[in-house]
């Protein structure tokens, strides 16, 4: 077990966790010493990736779980304390992504993309403090991690849908730090903002821009992405986790209410 960001001894929860992004960070709290919830839609592939990582010598358990359903999140937050034993860390990472033009998209995909991007983070966040904060069930306070974009940051075409949804994960992130600090809850929440990462979420960027007619196909749309970023190349999902194991952990008992970029030099442009 690495030291620098040691989660021993502590518990956290994952949502999304069955692939991408959410799949590193329950893999980064798990090496990291943490036991460790994932949770996911997909139960099945939820299931394979909890069973890889307690293989490999982790502490883990999985459940299904619907983000956008209050009774889900407080059966999950059940299962969470009474099969590992507490909450130290809630990682806010489900999410979905709707692209195309503003004018192409209809209320239906709006609403949709911001009762699972924006209201599971209400959620997740409420729950999840009332058992962290001093008299909770746990009581140890912790650290909320929401999973942000850089589509929150600035703008893009045929982002407005999503990126409306993750310019809100900011701002609530940043209204829950103040607030469970003036009000000594010891719980602190930043959020954290991939840009380009190779994952399932991240290729559907690409199909965007070929809908949109900023690319003519997928290959010259991740040419024009690639041409976008400083660095050059889409991001791994486990450098977006590392990050997260440290924001979770005691290492960043200072850092609450910031935004972290994760995006090889995109905003900085």
């Amino acid at each position: 077990m690495d030291t620098f960001g040691s989660m021993h001894g502590k518990v956290a929860l994952v949502t999304g966790a069955a692939r991408g992004i959410g799949a590193a960070c329950a893999g980064e709290l798990a090496a990291a010493g943490a036991a460790v919830m994932l949770t996911d839609i997909d139960e099945a592939r939820c299931t394979e990736v909890s069973e890889a990582l307690n293989a490999a010598g982790g502490n883990t358990l999985c459940s299904a779980h619907d983000v956008t359903d209050e009774a889900a999140w407080e059966g999950v937050l059940a299962t969470t304390l009474s099969g590992l034993g507490g909450l130290d860390a809630l990682v806010n990472n489900a999410g979905v992504y709707t692209g195309g033009a503003l004018v192409s998209n209809t209320l239906e995909q709006l609403r949709r993309v911001q009762r699972v991007n924006v209201e599971s983070i209400f959620l997740g966040m409420k729950h999840a403090a009332e058992i962290m904060r001093p008299g909770g069930v746990a009581g140890r306070g912790g650290a909320i991690i929401n999973l942000s974009s850089v589509a929150g940051l600035i703008g893009a075409p045929g982002h407005s849908a999503y990126g409306s949804t993750k310019g809100a994960v900011k701002l609530y992130s940043r209204h829950a730090a103040v607030e469970f600090a003036r009000l000594g809850y010891g719980i602190r929440v930043n959020s954290v903002h991939p840009g380009l990462i190779e994952t399932d979420m991240g290729h559907l960027v690409f199909e965007d821009f070929v809908e949109i007619g900023m690319a003519t196909d997928l290959a010259e749309a991740r040419e024009t992405a690639l041409g976008m970023i400083p660095m050059a190349r889409l991001g791994a999902a486990e450098e977006v986790a590392k990050l997260i194991r440290f924001l979770a952990s005691a290492e960043a008992s200072y850092i609450t209410g910031a935004e972290f970029v994760v995006d090889g030099g995109l905003t900085a442009t």
